[in-house]
């Protein structure tokens, strides 16, 4: 097991210098944006650029890049948005509204997927079932902008129960906030919905029609009591580490959810760096989501080891 976790954080490291290296590559070759602000704001960001050796040729501002990244951790700072402040801490500052949207997203969306997903499979091949997969097929189906602007129609402008944008000023965990929050929450929570309800049903049924449930029944065991002590058990192998997965995922955020909602998040703030061509944003927000992705990927691959201790990972 420590082999294979070794191999795979290089496996990761050696991905994201990969796609961040390209990443590079591909903005070198953009002519540099104008600087718009104040003379001082100017004349700071143009020295900024000359000590990030932008006058230099591409193959030593390569080296500069990844030097300044592993030395000091030094993503630049802002040129065209946020003028002079440093990238990290206005990501730093924007991360907490992101956590917050996915992770109010994830507790009501992980409950409800997972009851859907038991009572589809309890109900399989009823009209109660069928009335499930039609609706989970088109929740998965339809882009998540769409529900947003569908929730931001029906329930922001008709029946007015929200507000259309998020509050501004305000704690994450203040009420007033976390009701300004719930049509973007709406909106994320339907596509969460939709895959663990599918996932669910999946597993469950093929786990209901196995010999050892024709066993626990024999034994005495109600069909509630064999799902509830043997079946759910068996059917959470392959679902908890995509539940762990989705919790993970709570920094990435949603580039579109966000943007609709005006939530100043880590989404909205990839857009507008690209809108802006401010390319220090980009780069350190392109290997954060990198960092998620990979770092997601090894996380659930170990937690089927530690849930399921028949696999061993890294085994020939």
């Amino acid at each position: 097991m420590f082999r294979y976790v070794i191999k795979r954080i290089v496996l990761m490291l050696l991905t994201l210098f990969v796609i961040l290296s390209l990443c590079f590559v591909f903005i070198k070759l953009l002519p540099l944006p104008p600087i718009s602000g104040s003379e001082a704001t100017v004349k700071l960001v143009e020295a900024r650029r000359e000590a990030m050796g932008y006058n230099k040729p591409l193959i030593e501002q390569f080296f500069l890049f990844w030097k300044r990244i592993v030395t000091r951790f030094d993503w630049g700072m802002g040129e065209n948005m946020y003028p002079v402040q440093d990238v990290t801490e206005v990501i730093g500052e924007k991360l907490p509204a992101t956590i917050a949207v996915n992770l109010y997203s994830l507790l009501i969306s992980i409950p409800a997927g997972l009851l859907l997903g038991i009572f589809a499979a309890v109900k399989k091949n009823k009209w109660q079932d069928h009335v499930v997969s039609v609706v989970v097929m088109l929740f998965i189906s339809v882009p998540s902008f769409v529900y947003a602007f569908l929730v931001q129609y029906l329930f922001c402008y008709k029946l007015q129960w929200f507000p259309m944008f998020a509050e501004k000023g305000l704690g994450w965990t203040n009420p007033v906030m976390i009701w300004s929050l719930m049509p973007a929450v709406i909106s994320l929570a339907f596509g969460t919905i939709a895959q663990l309800t599918r996932y669910t049903r999946a597993e469950l049924s093929e786990v209901l029609t196995s010999e050892f449930m024709l066993l626990a029944r024999t034994k005495g065991l109600t069909r509630r009591q064999a799902t509830l002590r043997h079946a759910l058990r068996n059917s959470m192998v392959p679902i908890f580490p995509m539940i762990l997965g989705e919790f993970i995922g709570i920094l990435s955020g949603s580039l579109v959810i966000e943007s609709i909602f005006s939530i100043p998040g880590i989404g909205a703030l990839y857009v507008q760096s690209v809108n802006s061509l401010d390319y220090n944003f980009f780069m350190a927000i392109s290997a954060f989501y990198t960092a998620i992705g990979l770092g997601a990927g090894i996380i659930i691959d170990l937690s089927y080891g530690f849930i399921d201790p028949r696999i061993r990972m890294g085994v020939k």
